[in-house]
């Protein structure tokens, strides 16, 4: 993860400065514990005689939050006059100057007063980055920009504070702070996340149950998501070949035939159980053997496709000479470990001239199901 950048904070002006490396503390709401978390962790850190400070936090003046803060030492807040009123930013400058190994960043997609350097926290926490120094942040995943649309239709709430996916995509470590939506309620209600005075209108709002739910799965998604694309890496990396089954992945493999929708149905079906992501494939034959697709034919699976898209699957159409050959690489690549097929319509002599793409898929892949599905005409 660490790469090295052109540094200046040495005499040796080809001195290569190693990148810091980045540490999020993610949860699903305000409240779950991240930034008690990162303080617990910073207290930890300097007990251990490491050179660790406070760039900017957030406590919302939390009691227990604030306990944490113990012998942390704090770089003061740059102020910054707009509008008439003077405010209090991050204050990037005199944290690279200080020149520690690590420093806290609270509320990464914070956006800056204007009239600050950067209009975004986390383009100060990558200038910090830059400049060889290690940051632990914190961030709620209704931050991320890819979310948005989905966090508006779930909450009713347009979130304008966004950060772009990358940044959690290129951090070092990423740790979720989770608690139960009961648990959170209970410190809403104690008064442990706002004050009373606005905790009713939390709970019928943004902290209703059915939110916290909905909120909580796509934080542990999208963990999984990043866990799952490190371990890609590392087999990758490593050679390995074998799938490991981490998750569950689909893929359902139709033709022209009308009864594909019946393994689209099906395919749906099984992914909704695993709540797992699930892809729709056909392969356009190059075969000098293979038929000609008919016009007839195109409409039928254009509308597979759309049925497929409607019940939330990705569409993908391979193209090669062998569509065994090409189904298989995709499992491999893709690390595929449920496949759903129909029953074969070749005839025997068919069968003969060209084999069973069933038994070819068998054989050329590994630690997968088949899902066959009888033809019931």
């Amino acid at each position: 993860m660490s790469k090295k950048i052109p540094g200046n904070n040495s005499n040796n002006m080809d001195e290569k400065v190693v990148r810091g490396h980045l540490k999020i503390f993610l949860g699903y709401a305000p409240g779950v514990g991240k930034t008690y978390s990162m303080l617990n962790e910073a207290n930890r850190i300097l007990q251990r005689g490491e050179n660790i400070i406070i760039g900017y936090l957030e406590t919302h003046d939390r009691a227990e939050t604030n306990k944490q803060i113990n012998n942390l030492p704090i770089i003061p807040r740059k102020k910054i006059e707009y509008n008439g009123i003077t405010l209090e930013e991050m204050d990037t400058e005199s944290i690279i100057n200080s020149k520690p190994k690590i420093v806290l960043v609270d509320e990464l997609a914070h956006t800056n007063v204007p009239g600050s350097k950067y209009k975004k926290r986390y383009e100060d926490v990558l200038e910090i980055l830059n400049n060889g120094i290690d940051v632990i942040s914190t961030l709620n995943i209704q931050h991320l920009e890819s979310l948005n649309d989905v966090i508006r239709q779930i909450t009713g709430i347009k979130v304008r504070e966004t950060i772009p996916d990358k940044i959690v995509q290129d951090a070092d470590e990423v740790v979720v702070v989770d608690i139960t939506p009961d648990a959170l309620q209970n410190r809403l209600k104690r008064g442990n996340v706002y004050k009373q005075e606005v905790v009713n209108r939390a709970l019928k709002n943004f902290f209703r149950k059915g939110n916290l739910n909905a909120l909580r799965e796509i934080a542990l998604r999208q963990t999984a998501e990043e866990v799952d694309d490190d371990l890609a890496e590392y087999a990758e990396e490593h050679g390995i070949k074998d799938n490991w089954h981490t998750v569950e992945r689909v893929i359902v493999c139709i033709s022209s035939s009308p009864r594909a929708k019946k393994l689209i149905r099906r395919g749906a079906r099984i992914a909704k159980k695993y709540k797992c992501e699930w892809i729709v494939i056909d392969v356009n034959c190059t075969s000098m053997f293979a038929p000609n697709l008919t016009d007839n034919d195109k409409k039928t699976l254009e509308s597979h496709y759309q049925l497929a898209r409607q019940l939330s699957a990705e569409v993908i159409t391979l193209t090669g000479k062998s569509v065994s050959g090409e189904i298989a690489k995709f499992i491999n690549d893709k690390h595929i470990t449920q496949v759903i097929l129909g029953h074969s319509r070749r005839t025997k002599l068919q069968t003969f001239l060209r084999g069973s793409t069933i038994s070819k898929l068998i054989k050329h892949t590994k630690d997968v199901e088949f899902h066959i599905i009888p033809d019931e005409s």
